[in-house]
């Protein structure tokens, strides 16, 4: 596997390519993200999940190889950068950031008045006259 992408990689050898990749930092290595190694150690799962969501909201992808590559190291260095400026509590990649969260609700004003008893007039109020 190497470092970076042949000048005519196909899709066929850049897909096998990325089959191979098994860990954050082979990830970054293939695709020549420089990174801080003590930022990669503390947020290796946030950053692959991070790309993940990237690559997931990508509507179509390059057809060919090299463009690919390039989109894909664009992401990654994107999802590599969101957790050197920030970090896993405030980005909340996971879902367990977002188990003890309270819940947000809101209720209109006029919701709550719809909510109360009528209020009863004099003349049927029991003692009126």
């Amino acid at each position: 596997m190497s470092e970076t992408p042949e000048p005519r990689l196909s899709m066929d050898d850049f897909e096998c390519d990325l089959d191979e990749l098994e860990s954050a930092e082979d990830f970054l290595n293939y695709f020549g993200v420089a990174v801080d190694p003590a930022v990669v150690h503390v947020n290796r799962l946030h950053i692959l999940q991070r790309f993940h969501d990237y690559l997931s909201k990508l509507e179509q992808e390059p057809d060919d190889a090299p463009a690919r590559f390039a989109l894909y190291a664009e992401l990654l260095r994107n999802a590599y950068q969101d957790f050197v400026d920030s970090d896993a509590r405030t980005e909340k990649v996971f879902r367990v950031f977002h188990m003890n969260e309270p819940p947000h609700a809101e209720i209109s004003l006029n919701d709550l008045m719809n909510q109360l008893p009528p209020k009863s007039s004099p003349a049927t109020e029991p003692g009126a006259s």
